[in-house]
């Protein structure tokens, strides 16, 4: 796949923590003088069936072979939607899939997302790049996270990127180097808690913000050891199910309650860390900006926070995984050992040619 004066026409694919659905990007790709530009073409989720959210969530807990063979479904899947999402009327010369993330437990040396690429590639018929944490963990690091690599490169102007799904993170320019980490959970709690009212998400946070807090409850989730180490440094499912969930569970609230609680711990968390590094611009996606409880309360604190257009909200993380895709591709750097850890920068992923 060359550059041509149309640029490089990628599919990007985001599998979030909070199993929303599986968000897909065509983008366009141009490099001029060094500096590169992005537009997005065309974007959707595939929303997950009831099946495939209980198989996902549970997939951790299958026998190897079994879960091998969900391997292999899953990327089938994945092939599948990227060629319903092209259809007749696009086309693409690259795809890059970050998979779903099963385990992330990279102090053990472990992380596996979901999805297998050769089976994807081969059924979407298109070059694929996928495995982009693997190589990270093998050299020490976190295999995470990796889209700081895009913040720098495609919205370098503003001071920092503040993403609001699953888990919170933050990435910015640090001196001479970008730096990024996780912060909190975000959507990944919130959702959960508004099932046991017989909701996907909590809208707008509307029972959040019907809730009481909790004085206890939210000191104890501010005192989590998490918050007290130093980046490089990043949240996973196996953390919030051995740390975060049993101190919720132990308290006897509604809903309501145990959301306002969470609100409060996420405003505290992250208006700890932005007051930290005291940010002018800081772009704010992912599925939390379009709660306007959580913006409130994030605002509220003075920080100056900049929300674009609802497309770049949504798919910015698919748009990026799409240009990590691309650099992998390239043979360039789109892993740094100064936001995920490790020994060196990495071009990270594992390219199946078609």
């Amino acid at each position: 796949m060359r550059m041509t004066k149309k640029g490089y026409h990628v599919v990007g694919l985001m599998s979030g923590t909070s199993l929303d659905g599986l968000d897909l990007a065509l983008c366009r790709f141009y490099k001029y003088r060094d500096q590169w530009t992005y537009e997005i073409l065309h974007a959707g989720t595939d929303a997950y069936s009831e099946e495939w959210k209980k198989t996902l969530s549970t997939a951790g807990m299958l026998q190897a072979r079994e879960f091998l063979m969900l391997h292999k479904s899953y990327g089938n899947y994945l092939g599948s939607a990227v060629k319903r999402f092209l259809g007749t009327s696009f086309s693409a010369g690259l795809v890059a899939s970050h998979g779903h993330t099963i385990f992330h437990r990279p102090e053990a040396g472990l992380t596996f997302q979901l999805g297998d690429g050769a089976t994807l590639a081969s059924v979407c018929g298109i070059t694929t790049v996928s495995d982009f944490r693997t190589i990270s963990v093998a050299v020490g690091g976190q295999g995470a996270p990796l889209v700081p690599v895009g913040d720098e490169l495609l919205f370098g102007a503003y001071d920092g990127c503040l993403n609001l799904g699953g888990f919170a993170n933050i990435s910015y320019r640090q001196g001479n180097r970008r730096v990024a980490f996780d912060i909190c959970p975000v959507n990944i709690v919130l959702n959960k808690l508004a099932l046991l009212k017989n909701l996907d998400y909590d809208t707008d946070g509307h029972l959040g913000r019907t809730g009481r807090p909790h004085r206890e409850l939210i000191r104890q989730l501010n005192f989590l050891p998490y918050y007290e180490q130093k980046g490089p440094k990043s949240l996973g499912r196996e953390w919030l199910d051995q740390y975060f969930l049993p101190v919720l569970d132990r308290f006897e609230l509604t809903p309501e309650d145990k959301l306002r609680c969470v609100y409060e711990h996420i405003f505290h968390q992250i208006g700890r860390c932005l007051k930290s590094i005291m940010l002018p611009r800081i772009l704010v996606t992912g599925g939390g900006a379009f709660n306007g409880f959580l913006i409130g309360g994030l605002k509220k604190q003075g920080f100056r926070l900049e929300l674009p257009d609802r497309e770049l909200i949504k798919y910015k993380e698919a748009l990026i995984f799409a240009f990590l895709g691309l650099l992998r591709y390239r043979n360039e750097v789109n892993c740094l050992a100064s936001v995920a850890g490790g020994r060196q920068d990495l071009s990270a992923g594992i390219i199946h040619r078609i």
